[in-house]
């Protein structure tokens, strides 16, 4: 069927899809014209792009503002974007990965790029012809690994074809640490060769600022002792001061024994720390350390490297001395901490020097700009990922976003992209699932779906990740299905999950369960009094039970005393009197005769049926009792809708999803077996003619019930009216 809007000027065509009418897609140009088509038409406002049966990356392509949600904008401008860069937009109905490079139209700027681009691409891969697949984009770095230049800015040892070129990029990564490049392989930008050069110059003019070593090779050494001894010697010379100013005091700023005492039972090995906060040699008042004498044993190993930088002439270390030292090398400490392009050390001062005079910087450069010129024509490459996506993907979005046609397709093996796989439960197959996004949401919004729901946790030894899902039971009986009960779901990947039942959303199956639902109940309900009453009995007799052992040894009468009075002696128990209960057995007697009455007139009254009658009788009665159920199951089934459950799962419906009773019967499968006779061997057989009579009593005690019930309720009513 074709309609024109009045106020469009496209033809849209319509077609009855799942009992709502629904525009049809059924070339390129209607989906070119999807931003004319009024948006109250379209099944699904917004959709998220997780949990979608769809490649996730072509989802993050059409989610134009990568918001996490497809919305009619983004579907607008995907079919905008698309359908300009071919020749014949009928291509995406086709949902192929693959597109001859012919089909892009050159004279669109889009079409243009994906074309060079295409071309740029087989060419750098070596594939002969014009065909270009997902398969030939799924590997960026491979696209790139055999090109010199490749739009990221970034050169790798590999550009120059220089060989001083070459070495000077490898330098500048081993150095300064390389910059991914597109290719995978390791590289440098513009400001990796501005930092390596200016390393190199800075570490040159540090090196040519050299000041001799004051000790030849000892010199960094008798620095690094120096410096470790500094604070040390210094208060050395301050308290040899101070005992040489109060002479009783030398004891008191010398290592004290007690302290000695207080550790000597320990391992002194591990009690460095504390020795090292001794005095660094014995305290001699307005003396220096005599260099022959024995040091503090932590100090030990530095003090010897220090020897060595005083002259023969020095037998005593005084504060003079070792200022003097401390000025020896303090040039040369000053230049040492001036040192600039630390990072290019490594290289050596002949290799540093060798970059420095081939001066390789300009001409590197320049390949880095040549580079970057190419990074319109390196994106397109990646363009070209981006529309071999969306061609193979995007009809079918289309076909679960505007039309729901995937879901109401007759072919079994068609799905819509939420349904996420198969439950294997109870003899029957839910094809049916979703995954849960939010199980709040479902507990909220799940019962108006109509639908009998079983929720599922799911777990597989493959991975550690767990699954919710939901699955729709649309075919067969409730049976065993309950709460704990487990099951075998398989995704659209195949893969086999465990899963247990955790919730089920009570609603009728089909018009067949829905008949016998009522004595379901009816059998449910006998069978609770039962238990409750046998309940209720084994309670009681248990409670007298006990009362009567606990009472038993005081109900023992004791013996009378002498002299008591014969008053004190227990009444005697009153003989029967029959006449007190006359009038109960008469009004027993009455009730039985008037139920024989009207089981007699009720069995007369079967008697003188003819066999169809009273079959025509029985067909009434059971309708009577199920015919409610399977009207209201009737409606209930008819209004069944799937659109509670997708927007508890972010989805925006925009219209209805329903679910009709032949509908429903395609998404659950119920085992079916051969016909074969087959006997028990556990079972005794049985007669026809005991099968008949079994039957035949049957039927009269149900309509013998069914009798019963009527002649009291129309005989109460007569009763009551006159």
């Amino acid at each position: 069927m074709a309609l024109v809007n009045k106020n469009q000027k496209y033809k849209w065509s319509f077609a009855n899809i799942g009992g709502t009418t629904r525009v049809k897609l059924n070339s390129g140009e209607d989906i070119a014209h999807l931003h004319e088509l009024d948006k109250k038409m379209w099944t699904v406002l917004s959709c998220p792009v997780k949990g979608l049966e769809i490649d996730d990356k072509s989802l993050a392509y059409i989610d134009c503002d990568a918001d996490g949600k497809i919305r009619v904008n983004d579907v607008i401008n995907t079919s905008k974007w698309i359908t300009g860069a071919l020749k014949n937009p009928d291509l995406i109905l086709e949902g192929k990965d693959s597109i001859n490079i012919g089909e892009f139209n050159t004279s669109d700027e889009t079409g243009s790029k994906l074309y060079n681009a295409s071309r740029q691409i087989l060419m750098n891969l070596g594939r002969e012809g014009n065909v270009i697949s997902m398969a030939d984009t799924a590997d960026i770095a491979a696209i790139f690994a055999q090109t010199r230049f490749n739009g990221d800015g970034i050169i790798t040892e590999a550009t120059p074809e220089d060989a001083d070129e070459k070495a000077a990029v490898a330098a500048a990564i081993a150095t300064m640490g390389g910059v991914a490049d597109r290719s995978g392989a390791p590289g440098v930008d513009a400001a990796k060769i501005e930092a390596f050069y200016q390393a190199l110059a800075d570490y040159s003019a540090w090196e040519a600022a050299a000041v001799e070593a004051p000790f030849g090779a000892d010199t960094d050494a008798i620095i690094s002792a120096y410096n470790a001894l500094d604070a040390k010697v210094k208060d050395y010379f301050m308290r040899s001061k101070l005992a040489a100013f109060s002479p009783d005091s030398t004891s008191s700023l010398d290592v004290q024994t007690s302290r000695i005492e207080a550790i000597s039972a320990e391992n002194l090995s591990a009690k460095g720390d504390e020795i090292a906060t001794y005095p660094i040699a014995r305290v001699v008042p307005g003396e220096g350390i005599d260099l022959s004498a024995p040091v503090n044993p932590a100090w030990a190993a530095q003090f010897e490297i220090i020897k060595g930088a005083f002259g023969a002439d020095v037998k005593v270390l005084t504060e003079a001395v070792w200022g003097e030292l401390g000025g020896k090398f303090t040039a040369y400490t000053a230049w040492k901490a001036g040192k600039a392009g630390a990072a290019v050390e490594p290289l050596g001062p002949e290799a540093i020097a060798g970059f420095l005079a081939q001066n390789k910087k300009e001409a590197l450069l320049e390949l880095v700009a040549q580079d970057a010129a190419l990074a319109e024509e390196a994106n397109n490459i990646e363009m070209v990922d981006k529309a071999l996506h969306i061609l193979r993907d995007f009809c079918r979005l289309l076909r679960n976003f505007i039309t729901f046609n995937d879901f109401y397709d007759k072919n079994k093996t068609v799905q819509a992209i939420f349904q996420s796989g198969t439950l294997i439960i109870d003899q029957r197959a839910c094809r049916f699932c979703m995954k849960v996004a939010d199980m709040g949401k479902h507990n909220a919004t799940a019962a108006t779906s109509g639908m009998f729901l079983v929720y599922c946790d799911c777990t597989t030894k493959s991975s550690a990740a767990k699954l919710q899902i939901v699955a729709a039971v649309t075919v067969g009986e409730i049976g065993d299905l309950i709460v704990g009960k487990n099951a075998i779901y398989y995704d659209n990947s195949g893969v086999e999950w465990d899963a247990v039942i955790t919730k089920i959303v009570d609603n009728p199956i089909s018009v067949a369960q829905a008949f016998w639902s009522p004595y379901r109940r009816m059998s449910k309900t006998i069978e609770n009094l039962i238990n409750k009453s046998a309940a209720e009995k084994d309670a009681k007799m248990m409670a007298e039970a006990t009362a009567k052992i606990n009472a038993a040894p005081t109900s023992i009468p004791a013996a009378p005393a002498a002299g008591a009075d014969a008053a004190a002696k227990p009444a005697a128990t009153p003989p029967f009197d029959i006449a007190k209960f006359a009038g109960i057995f008469a009004a027993i007697g009455m009730a039985v005769g008037m139920i024989g009455t009207a089981l007699t007139a009720l069995a007369e009254g079967i008697f003188s049926l003819t066999w169809w009658q009273l079959l025509a009788a029985f067909v009434g009665i059971m309708l009577v009792i199920s015919g409610p159920a399977m009207v209201m199951a009737w409606m209930k089934l008819r209004r069944r809708n799937i659109a509670p459950l997708l927007n508890a799962n972010g989805w925006a419906i925009n219209a209805a999803a329903k679910i009709s009773i032949p509908f429903g019967e395609t998404l659950t499968d119920i085992v079916k077996y051969p016909k074969m006779k087959l006997k028990d061997p556990y079972k005794k057989g049985m007669g026809a003619g005991k099968k008949l009579l079994l039957v035949l009593l049957a039927l009269l005690i149900i309509a013998a019930a069914a009798g019963a019930v009527w002649y009291l309720c129309t005989t109460s009513f007569f009763a009551m009216t006159f």
